[in-house]
C-alpha cells in the first residue's frame, strides 16, 4: 500500500502544541502503517481520556483539554487516524472505508490495552468511536460527547447534504481558511497547525473521503454498527455522560446533538457554548473543566 509521511519539520512549533510524539506501526491488519498518538499523564492512572478527532482535524484539536485531563491525574490518548495528523497517509482513496477507520481504532485499543476508558469523542471520534463500545463494553466508563452523531442510513439534513458538495468541489481543500471561518478568534497561526500535516493535494486523500463514507443511505458499509450502537447507547448504557454542544456549529449543532441526547440513557442537558463551533474543542479548556467536575475526578 503506498502511503505517505509527512516530514516532521512540519510539527515544529505549533502554538499550545509539545506534547512528545508516539508511534506504532504493528497494529494487526495494519502493519507497516504508522499511526501517531499523545501519551499523556501517569501510565497507571485510574481514568484514561481517549480523544477521537474527526475531519479534516487531527490530534491537535485536543490541545486545550490534554493537559487539563492530565493534571487531573488521568492517562490522556489521543491518536492521529490514518490519513490525518502525523499518522501515515495512504494515497488512494479507496483505502478509506468506516471500517478500515473503525478496525484501526479497535485493534489500537486493544494493542495499548486501554481499560477504564472514557470516551471523548466529536465529529468523526464520535461517528466511529461511538460504535466501539458495544463491542468491548468492559473497557469503557465514562463518556464525553461533542458534536457529533450516530448516522443510521437517513439524510444528515441541508446543512451536511451542502458540506459535502463543497468537499467535493475541493480536492485540495484549504483547511487554515476551513477552520478560521468554523471557529470565532483563531489565530492564523492556529488554523495554519491544523493544516500541518497536508503539504500538498496527495496527503488528502483521507480528507476528502470522510464526507463520503457518512452513512445517509439504508444500504452504506457502517449502518448496521450505528444501529446497534444506539440501541446499546439507550438501552444498555449505564455510564455517566457528559455533552459539550458547540452552538454555532450548522451541520452538527443543537438540534442533532438534542436527537443524540435523546438516544444515550442518562444523558444530562448539555454544556451549551454559545461562541463555539463545530470544532468546539476550541472553547476545550472549558469543557475539559466542566466534565471533570461533572465526574467527580
Amino acid at each position: 500500500m503506498e502511503a505517505l509521511r509527512t516530514d516532521e519539520s512540519r510539527f515544529e512549533d505549533l502554538p499550545g502544541y509539545d506534547f512528545a510524539p508516539h508511534y506504532i506501526d504493528s497494529l494487526k491488519g495494519f502493519e507497516g502503517l504508522r499511526v501517531h498518538f499523545i501519551d499523556e499523564g501517569p501510565r497507571d492512572a485510574q481514568t484514561t481520556f481517549l480523544c477521537l478527532h474527526g475531519q479534516p482535524s487531527w490530534s491537535y484539536l485536543y490541545r486545550k483539554m490534554i493537559p487539563i485531563f492530565a493534571d487531573a491525574g488521568c492517562r490522556v490518548i489521543a491518536p492521529d487516524l490514518l490519513g490525518f495528523g502525523r499518522s501515515d497517509k495512504p494515497v488512494d482513496e479507496e483505502v478509506y472505508t468506516f471500517h478500515f477507520h473503525r478496525g484501526m481504532l479497535m485493534a489500537f485499543i486493544t494493542a495499548m490495552d486501554l481499560n477504564r476508558i472514557t470516551l471523548v469523542c466529536q465529529d468523526w471520534g464520535g461517528i466511529l468511536g461511538l460504535t466501539i463500545p458495544p463491542d468491548m463494553p468492559e473497557r469503557f466508563e465514562r463518556l464525553l460527547v461533542m458534536n457529533t452523531a450516530i448516522p443510521t442510513g437517513r439524510s444528515a439534513g441541508p446543512g451536511f447534504d451542502a458540506w459535502r458538495a463543497y468537499n467535493r468541489s475541493q480536492p485540495d481543500l484549504d483547511i487554515p481558511a476551513l477552520f478560521k471561518r468554523a471557529q470565532v478568534g483563531l489565530s492564523d497561526a492556529e488554523a495554519a497547525a491544523y493544516g500541518a500535516p497536508y503539504p500538498d493535494a496527495r496527503y488528502k486523500s483521507g480528507v476528502r473521503r470522510f464526507p463520503e463514507l457518512v452513512m445517509t443511505d439504508p444500504d452504506m458499509e457502517g449502518v448496521a454498527e450505528a444501529k446497534r450502537a444506539a440501541a446499546w447507547w439507550h438501552d444498555e448504557w449505564r455510564g455517566p455522560t457528559f455533552m459539550a454542544v458547540g452552538m454555532m456549529d450548522p451541520v452538527l449543532g443543537p438540534d442533532v446533538m438534542a436527537n443524540l441526547r435523546a438516544t444515550i440513557h442518562g444523558c444530562p442537558p448539555p454544556l451549551e457554548i454559545a461562541d463555539g463551533g463545530h470544532f468546539v474543542q476550541e472553547r476545550g479548556d472549558v469543557i475539559a473543566k466542566a466534565a471533570l467536575e461533572a465526574f467527580g475526578l
